[in-house]
Parts: C-alpha cells; structure tokens; sequence
C-alpha cells in the first residue's frame, strides 16, 4: 500500500535529494523548504532511510488538519486510533517544529500532543506509555505553519546525518548530509581521482568513498525508529540490509590531507572505522606543499571561515588556496565551501558555478573553479569556454563583510549543533561493523550481548 512521507533535509540540498528520490524509484516527488515530500510503500520507507545520503529523517504523516490553538491540536490529536501506532509497554517523546503567528511556543504545542496521546490511553487502559526523551520507542512530530498541522511518525529516530561511523570529530566537524550533497551536487561518482587538501576528521572522503562505491550509508546504523513500530517487517529489512548488488567497483583513488596531526589520527580511525581504507589515504601536508597531482582530479574542501575555526592569517590562507590552485591544479576542477566574500576574493580565481548552502547557522556559498592555463581572458580569447557561466549559477547569497577590528578567536565548544536537529552531538563508541554474510537480525542480537 502507497502512502505519503517527507525527507527533511539541509536548505540548499532540496534539488540533490529530490534527484536520490528519483533514482530510488519513489513517486509523486515534490520538493518545498528543507523538505521533499513523496509516496512509497513500506519498501519505499526502509530504503529511503537506509539509501538516502541527503536526508535528515524520514516522516510518515498520519493526519493533516487545521487548527487555531494548542487545545484544538489536542482534540484533533486525541481524535487518532493511537493503539494502531503505540502501546502502554514502549516510550514516546513528541518533537515540536512551528512557524505561526497563533503558535508562539513549539514546547507547549509538543506537551499538548503529549497529554492528549497519554490521555487517549488512560481514558481507555487505564495506564499510558512511557515518556522519554532520549532514544524513544516512537518519535513523533508536529509541523504547524499558521494553522495548517501535520502530525508525523519520525521513521528515522536519530538523526541520518548520523552514520555510524564517526568515532570521534575536530572542531566544527562537517555534517555528514551536507558532504554528501556537495559531492553529489558536483557529478563526481567516482570518475576520477578525488582530493581534500584540508580534510579535518576525513567527513569529505569517506562520503566519497561510499559514493564512488555505491555503498549506502545505512549499513553503518546501529538502528532506526521503524523497528519499533507494529507493523516492523524483519525480514524487509533484512534483504534491504544484504542487497549489495548496487555496489561497485572504484578504480580511482581519493586523498584526505592535513596539517593538523591530530585531525590525521581521527580521520584515519574514521576511515578505518568506514571500512574504506582501500579507497581513501590520509596523509599530513599543509596545503602549501600540495603538488599537481600525477591523474585527472577533483578537489572539494572546506577551507576555516574565522567563525568556528580559526587561523591567524585568514585571508593570507585563501591567497594561498588560489595560488596553489593555479599552479598546481590546472585541468582539473576544484570546489570551496566558505562563509565569506572576502575569503572568496583572496581566491583570485573565477568561479563558474556559486550555489548558497547553511552549513549549521551559517550562509555559505559552494563554488566551482576551472582551473586554466594563463588569465580569464586569454583563456576567453582563444575560444574556449567553462563548463558553466557564472550567470547560469542560482543567484548567490548576500556578501558577508568582515566586521570592523573584529578578533578570530577559536570556538571553545566542541558540541556541534545541526539547524535540523538541535540534540547534542557525541561520538559513537559502540560502533560496530558489519560483518560479511552476517544478517540484520544476527547483527543485531550481536550488538546487545556485546
């Protein structure tokens, strides 16, 4: 039976998930803000949470209504058949996430679903479910924009952004999903040789890595909140868990660098930790010492944009991104997210393609370079064109100015907090990897006793 869900994602990745949706076979797909809705079956569901590289979570709405205050959200919550989603033995918690001008508090719209879903079962058992907040048995979320509500069954539990197999981050750690959709969003699969010459724990080339191979990031979960629900089917999962017959050969290489030598000890323990130290080496070398490399290559970085990280010559840092891109990256194209115009203009190169993305609270902007023999016009003159024009790119983001006299100073906290999902971010310590020929159901049983 098809039904209707909802991928959230990173804003600026609506296209790129929608594209995933496409070739995953999902129908009536319509993108909107942060999100892009489609319909599936109970298949659908397990591969998209599963498959997907851009997704945050995935919903599974079960009523749409309007409603004026929190107590006709009550009343319209209340009104469900709640036994067919929970029962008094699991534990729920109730995710809130309102934009209107007759909701001002999502807290007091989420302790309204609450008590009308622990009421609907007092009213008739005589106990209700378990509230937690962390780690529920069901995970369910309001939408409210003005008066317009969905309520939703959050598929995922955690995060998806959350593989599995981080097992400790830097400073501002990139999030998985925003990797992934920039990697996508360049057409790399795997075609050539791919670099990032500032690599931090190693986010970029091991979403490359499982890009390249076609390797699914939900081989890395330690569970989902599906698996809870009445209807789980074990065996669906299963298979979905040991189809590999997506995957593919990777005949190129793909190079994490760094001048950080403790970035270096966490990226090769999380690229040890992804199973993938065939296809990606990690290596200290600061930029300045980048050569050209000896096969056709692609570059994509994240460079520090005094915010978070810092460096204490920041704009001498992106003068020399551009310089060793001119000499030592010419054929090849390289992409830079960063924060600000400034940063950009250090480059001294022309970007063909410029595409705004949040990273975190921060507008950024991804750009693309050709990198050519010789100046822009010379280039122009001889009658050879980039593959895009600046003026095809979607229109950028505002420019951000250095503040006057403003100090970089490091950012002392280390808990990175995603727009999407405002829980705290810990390493995973318990992860496990897969084992070859070992089922879903066994792997699971493994994890408990261990």
């Amino acid at each position: 039976m098809e039904f209707e869900m909802i991928a959230k994602t990173l804003q600026g990745l609506e296209e790129v998930l929608a594209t995933e949706l496409t070739e995953l076979g999902a129908n009536n797909i319509e993108k909107g803000r942060r999100m892009v809705a489609f319909t599936g079956d109970k298949e659908m569901l397990y591969r998209a949470n599963f498959c997907l590289r851009t997704a945050l979570r995935i919903l599974k709405p079960i009523k749409h209504f309007d409603a004026q205050n929190p107590d006709e959200v009550y009343e319209q919550v209340k009104a469900i058949r709640w036994e067919e989603y929970l029962d008094t033995d699991k534990t729920f918690a109730v995710d809130a996430t309102v934009f209107s001008q007759e909701f001002r508090h999502s807290k007091f719209v989420a302790y309204r679903v609450k008590d009308a879903i622990a009421d609907y079962f007092m009213e008739r058992q005589g106990k209700r479910p378990g509230v937690r907040i962390s780690s529920p048995d069901v995970l369910i979320n309001i939408h409210i924009a003005e008066t317009s509500c969905t309520l939703s069954l959050d598929s995922s539990g955690e995060s998806l952004h959350r593989r599995g197999y981080r097992q400790e981050a830097v400073e501002a750690p990139l999030n998985e999903v925003l990797a992934a959709g920039i990697i996508l969003m360049t057409g790399w699969r795997g075609d050539t040789d791919f670099i990032d010459p500032m690599c931090g724990s190693g986010t970029f080339p091991i979403e490359a890595a499982l890009i390249a191979c076609n390797i699914y990031p939900g081989v890395y979960r330690q569970g989902y909140a599906f698996e809870h629900w009445p209807d789980f089917d074990a065996d669906l999962l299963e298979r979905i868990y040991n189809d590999d017959s997506h995957e593919r050969p990777f005949t190129h290489h793909i190079y994490g660098y760094d001048n950080n030598p403790k970035a270096i000890e966490i990226a090769t323990r999380n690229v040890k930790a992804a199973a993938v130290g065939k296809q990606v080496s990690i290596a200290l070398q600061p930029f300045q010492q980048f050569e050209k490399p000896a096969q056709p290559s692609i570059i994509v970085t994240n460079p520090p944009y005094g915010e978070r990280i810092s460096t204490n010559n920041l704009l001498g840092l992106y003068q020399m991104i551009g310089e060793r891109l001119k000499q030592q990256f010419t054929g090849n194209q390289a992409w830079i997210l960063s924060y600000r115009e400034e940063c950009f203009d250090q480059i001294g190169l022309k970007p063909t393609r410029k595409v705004p993305l949040m990273n975190g609270a921060l507008e950024c902007e991804l750009r693309q370079y050709e990198i050519f023999e010789g100046k822009y016009k010379e280039f122009r003159a001889s009658g050879e064109r980039l593959d895009k024009e600046i003026s095809e790119a979607p229109a950028s983001a505002p420019r951000r100015e250095f503040k006057p006299r403003r100090d970089f100073r490091p950012d002392e906290r280390r808990e990175f907090r995603q727009a999407d999902d405002r829980r705290e971010w810990k390493p995973r310590n318990d992860y496990r990897k897969p084992r070859s020929g070992e089922s879903y159901p066994e792997r699971k049983r493994r994890e408990k006793q261990s």
